[in-house]
């Protein structure tokens, strides 16, 4: 038998991932399932965007480029960040990945020492906390709950800084809550990290154009301009664009910082699909007509779950600003019993028997660091939120 890494001890599953294929191995097994669990737009990749890739198929752009992308995606996110955040980068300053993903984990690996810490506050997208440990970081988790509107407050983040703070790690609007920062709610967390010149800012936009109901995003190095020099802005084409498959994240930092993560993917993947950057190119530089679109029917189908599960005793909901996630709080279902007669112990029972009784795939709460919730993804079409709702209401509603 192999022997594994003992790094491998450190980290578990992506959780997302794993609910998502037992959904659809209940599928393919003939099983009536809903799945709300995936975090990716149902639109199609716009067709100027997949006309870009077959082009560069078509004209033979199909081979290696520089590892960290090529120079006319570099000088395209440049051009992003200038008209979208007001950051001012050079190609030099940007990293093109795999995904938002490699990005991440690249700033990660390229300046973490054993035992030093990153701030991460909860609820967090899975994989935050895993990817610190592969790179022999420890995660500091800070609660951020519901009676904050799953937002980070100050006194929390001046808090859980120590000496040994390397990096805080800033997500907004939020996975797996939608929770969106003002700006002011903003500048009030940087100007803690002002007073700890120690500690990066580490940022995932990646659902910055997923924003409702008025919301103005806004990013750390736009709201503290002196914070810039120590602040890794990442994004990617993954969600406005619908375009997760295509597997195409980037960057803008500190030029010494992107060299760093240009050694570790020249050593690991090399560049990203060279037909993905084509494509990606003409997302950040085509037409943005669709997204106000796409907003409008996730603002719409946000309004039509809320409703849903708003109706249910014992489920708590907030107004999510953006993204396409809700995250309702199941605090007065715990300690109750299925009509097949399970008690729903924590969150992972609610979800796990909500499966498996009701056949509604949903994220428990735990997986992203902050329970008793549920996350539900509303990228999917009307009939299919409606259907899971009353599901869902049917599920409670026999609860004893």
């Amino acid at each position: 038998m192999i022997s594994l890494s003992a790094t491998l001890t450190r980290v578990k599953p992506s959780p997302t991932m794993a609910i998502s294929a037992l959904a659809q191995e209940m599928k393919a097994a003939g099983k009536d399932v809903i799945g709300l669990s995936a975090g990716e737009p149902d639109f199609p990749t716009p067709e100027n965007i997949r006309a870009a890739g077959i082009r560069a198929i078509e004209e033979g752009k199909t081979r290696y480029t520089a590892p960290d992308g090529i120079i006319e995606l570099k000088e395209a996110v440049c051009a992003k960040f200038k008209r979208d955040n007001g950051l001012d980068y050079t190609p030099k300053q940007i990293s093109i990945g795999t995904g938002g993903k490699q990005i991440l984990y690249n700033a990660l690996m390229a300046t973490l020492n054993p035992g030093e810490e990153v701030v991460i506050p909860a609820p967090y997208w899975v994989s935050y906390p895993d990817m610190v440990k592969l790179a022999g970081g420890e995660p500091v988790i800070v609660p951020a709950g519901i009676e904050t509107s799953f937002k980070l407050t100050p006194e929390a983040l001046e808090a859980a800084i120590t000496p040994k703070t390397r990096w805080f790690i800033f997500n907004s609007p939020s996975n797996p809550t939608g929770a969106g920062y003002a700006w002011d709610e903003l500048k009030a967390l940087t100007d803690v990290l002002m007073r700890h010149p120690h500690v990066w800012v580490l940022t995932d936009d990646m659902y910055e154009h997923l924003a409702y109901d008025g919301f103005e995003f806004c990013t750390p190095a736009q709201v503290e301009p002196a914070l810039y020099d120590r602040t890794l802005t990442c994004n990617g084409v993954s969600k406005a664009y619908a375009m997760t498959g295509w597997r195409i994240g980037y960057a803008g930092g500190p030029e010494e910082l992107i060299a760093a993560m240009r050694k570790i993917q020249s050593q690991s993947t090399s560049n990203p699909c060279t037909i993905s950057q084509w494509a990606a190119l003409e997302a950040l530089t085509g037409t943005q007509d669709f997204i106000p679109t796409n907003n409008e029917i996730f603002r719409r189908r946000r309004d039509l779950v809320l409703e849903g599960l708003r109706a249910i005793d014992g489920i708590e909901c907030p107004t999510p600003e953006g993204a396409f996630y809700v995250y309702p709080s199941i605090e007065g279902l715990i300690g109750k019993t299925t009509a097949a007669g399970t008690t729903l112990d924590n969150d992972e029972a609610f979800a796990t028997a909500l499966l498996e009784e009701a056949g509604v795939a949903v994220v428990f709460g735990a997986a992203f660091g902050l329970s008793p919730a549920f996350r539900v993804s509303y990228a999917t079409s009307d009939e299919a939120l409606q259907e899971a709702c009353k599901r869902i209401a049917t599920f409670c509603a026999a609860l004893t």
